[in-house]
């Protein structure tokens, strides 16, 4: 499921407490929709395409592919940038502006160098009065988000002045030069052409005689400069790999990503860009997403099912029927295009997500106790997935589980950072549930773990509870 997170607002204090919150586990949100302003995207076909494009570049230099970080940021504005924790952003304005994959992995292949080197940290311009602290907040707003708080991640980026904070720290002449050669280098060690970065800046030479305040975000925080063009040419054209090409698999997935994010973020653009006499899939999928997007959800079903025919194991067409069909009040349909996806692809906790939230909203008491199950499945890769958390409450409200409605609620709000709401509803939680089971336990963990009142510690003392909780 795509989905689209604004910025929210929240209180800087309960954003910086997710920073201590131990699991970094990503999670979804809202559905997406056309919106201004940047927010963070959750999608589990562009998430595996972009670590597809990257993952290789990441070892290459040196990095664990698996604890890098890939935020995809939905906003039309050309930029990217790599922080603190191994995070590297990518918006989609960029993605959609680069021709071919090796642009996108150019680009990638440049922000690696960056965290290769360190930059993010140890930039001189973070060193300026005033400014380390806002670089810190951003670094926390990722980290918020990633544990699975968009909505407060994002405020932290917010008032960080994200794409501000962007523009002014930027890298230094000297950085921007190393991260270019690094990145010819690890596009050179997998067997891949620098020429995308070169032509990626080339299409962009003109911002140089730009001055600062009308440059793409990009290219405020990279310096661009002809020269600097010209010695990473003079690089790549001697490397071996120059001439590699994109492999036929790598076009059709870059076309499959740009028409995805196109239809969801831009989709009266994109029925134009993709026009009805083009046949091909990712123009068809385009205008799927569009009209889907356009509140025309017969027209989307259409060309859905169209897909299918040809691409009957596609498990992201399932999710999108599925999608469109609960988002448009038919729920019980829903469910059985989505259960296709969770079959062809039992390892993605979104689409299992997706899934649960149909079931839980369903009449029959059966069905609403296998979403639970199913959401519950999903937070064993998502462990503190706000949105899930959220529907678990739901769901066990539903059931009149109210101790464990409440604790699920607790977990939603703790996940968050939001400490004071958190240990109100595990307070709730602890008067419902029987006493030292582990539901009970585990709120007695949320209100020690959540900045507990003098009074809150003296009534769980009272009752034992810290004593509890430490014989285990």
């Amino acid at each position: 499921m795509t989905s689209r997170t604004p910025w929210a607002e929240k209180r800087f204090q309960a954003l910086c407490a997710v920073a201590m919150v131990a699991a970094l586990s990503l999670s979804i949100s809202a559905p997406a929709s056309a919106q201004d302003g940047p927010s963070l995207i959750r999608d589990t076909e562009i998430e595996e395409i972009l670590h597809r494009d990257a993952d290789p570049l990441f070892e290459a230099a040196g990095l664990d592919s698996k604890t890098v970080r890939i935020l995809l940021v939905g906003d039309k504005s050309l930029n990217a940038f790599a922080t603190q924790g191994l995070m590297m952003g990518l918006n989609t304005g960029l993605i959609l502006q680069t021709e071919t994959p090796n642009q996108l992995k150019g680009v990638i292949a440049h922000e690696a160098g960056h965290l290769a080197g360190g930059h993010p940290i140890r930039s001189a311009e973070m060193t300026r009065a005033g400014l380390r602290p806002m670089i810190l907040t951003m670094g926390l707003g990722v980290l918020a988000a990633l544990a699975g708080a968009p909505d407060a991640g994002a405020v932290l980026l917010g008032n960080a002045s994200y794409f501000g904070t962007l523009g002014a720290l930027g890298y230094s002449r000297d950085q921007e030069s190393r991260a270019d050669q690094a990145a010819a280098g690890f596009l050179e060690a997998t067997g891949q052409s620098g020429r995308g970065l070169v032509e990626f800046f080339d299409n962009f030479r003109y911002q140089e005689v730009f001055d600062q305040a009308r440059r793409f975000a990009y290219f405020r925080s990279h310096p661009l400069s002809s020269q600097r063009i010209e010695t990473l040419r003079s690089r790549v054209e001697r490397q071996s790999h120059y001439d590699a090409v994109d492999s036929p698999a790598d076009l059709a997935e870059h076309q499959i990503m740009k028409a995805k994010l196109e239809g969801f973020l831009n989709p009266q653009v994109a029925l134009m860009k993709y026009k009805e006499s083009d046949n091909s899939f990712p123009a068809r999928y385009a205008r799927a997403i569009a009209y889907y997007q356009m509140k025309e959800p017969d027209r989307a079903l259409k060309l859905i099912d169209s897909l299918l025919v040809d691409n009957v194991d596609n498990p992201y067409l399932w999710e999108l029927k599925g999608q469109v069909l609960f988002e448009f009040n038919r729920v019980e349909q829903a469910e059985e295009p989505q259960r296709r996806s969770v079959a062809l692809k039992p390892d993605a906790p979104l689409l299992r997500i997706n899934l649960g939230q149909t079931l839980i909203n369903q009449k029959e008491p059966a069905k609403v106790e296998e979403g639970v199950r199913e959401l519950k499945r999903a937070l064993l890769n998502d462990t503190d997935n706000a949105v899930t958390w959220r529907l678990l409450a739901q769901a066990y409200d539903k059931q009149g589980k109210d101790g464990d409605a409440r604790l699920a609620t607790a977990e939603q709000y703790f996940s968050m950072g939001a400490a004071q709401e958190a240990r109100v509803f595990a307070m709730r939680a602890r008067e419902l549930l029987t006493k030292d089971t582990p539901e009970w336990r585990r709120a007695t963990d949320i209100v020690l773990a959540s900045r507990p009142s003098n009074q809150d510690l003296k009534d769980l003392a009272k009752e034992g509870a810290t004593q509890s909780v430490f014989r285990r």
